[in-house]
């Protein structure tokens, strides 16, 4: 059965007191000795580990230095804090129409000087023309049940791709190629948007790479995600935005970001795979 928001939200956070409790036995205390050492009431201690108390940054990193362990506060303080906000489900998100959702990361966009994207399903947003945006938009509308406000939403899509012509930032996109295929909307639209392609190639900020299909694989095909800085990762499934902030999973991510990177061709080999995918539209 599908997993709620709020079940997701319990189990992270469960997931940290779970940790806490291995790094406790790892170390060899017990319960009232963890609670000695931080200077807490041994019912404070069990409610941490039970998952009863959710526990400030303050009560992990005490922990952790109790237990010797402080190489995982990083860690910990950020699973804690974004439990609550990791997983989202596109039915919240987009429920009074899609506008919302492309507005609502501005901020986050601006802020960032080194986005990476990688994208197996649809052209990354932040090269998106409004008519593939507007296409794209309104096909997941009519799947998800939601306001089809596609236009608009479209429109908003494409203004905040303003920032990359911002000089301070960097964008590093990659695509499978199979994504230069996938037609939403009509034959002009896709001709359009794959010439697009090669004309935001050429900006300074952006560094475009497709992964030819018949690339010998080192890195599996994954799920959409966006990284921003070395700070969050944004992994957008069917159902849901999850955001990560654990420095350990954006390692992972970023590394994996990397491999696929390696498969990728960039400069002259990926605009001609645009060519050869634009010809197939008339």
């Amino acid at each position: 059965m599908p997993v709620s928001p709020s079940s997701s939200v319990q189990e992270a956070h469960k997931a940290v007191a779970t940790r806490l409790g291995h790094l406790r036995r790892d170390a060899g205390l017990t319960g009232r000795e963890l609670a000695i050492r931080c200077g807490w009431h041994p019912a404070k201690a069990s409610r941490i580990e039970n998952a009863r108390t959710r526990p400030s940054d303050a009560d992990i990193g005490a922990w952790c230095r109790a237990c010797g362990a402080e190489d995982q506060i990083a860690d910990l303080i950020a699973a804690s804090r974004t439990a609550d906000s990791m997983y989202r489900e596109w039915r919240h998100l987009q429920g009074t129409g899609l506008k919302r959702n492309q507005t609502s990361v501005v901020p986050l966009y601006q802020r960032t000087r080194h986005m990476r994207v990688y994208c197996s399903n649809v052209v990354p947003g932040l090269l998106q023309t409004h008519g593939y945006a507007e296409a794209l938009l309104a096909t997941i509308a009519e799947f998800e049940g939601t306001v089809n406000d596609a236009t608009e939403a479209a429109t908003a899509r494409v203004e905040r791709s303003k920032v990359l012509y911002d000089g301070t930032k960097r964008f590093a996109l990659l695509m499978e190629e199979d994504v230069l295929y996938f037609p939403f909307g009509d034959a002009e639209t896709m001709a359009g948007q794959l010439g697009y392609l090669l004309t935001v190639m050429a900006l300074p900020t952006v560094s475009l790479g497709v992964i030819p299909r018949t690339a010998p694989r080192h890195m599996w095909t994954l799920e959409g995600f966006l990284a921003f800085d070395d700070a969050q990762v944004q992994v957008e499934t069917l159902s849901a935005n999850i955001n990560i902030t654990a420095p350990s999973e954006i390692r992972l991510y970023l590394r994996a970001f990397e491999r696929l990177s390696g498969i990728a061709v960039h400069g002259a080999r990926a605009r001609a795979l645009i060519l050869d995918a634009m010809a197939t539209f008339g």
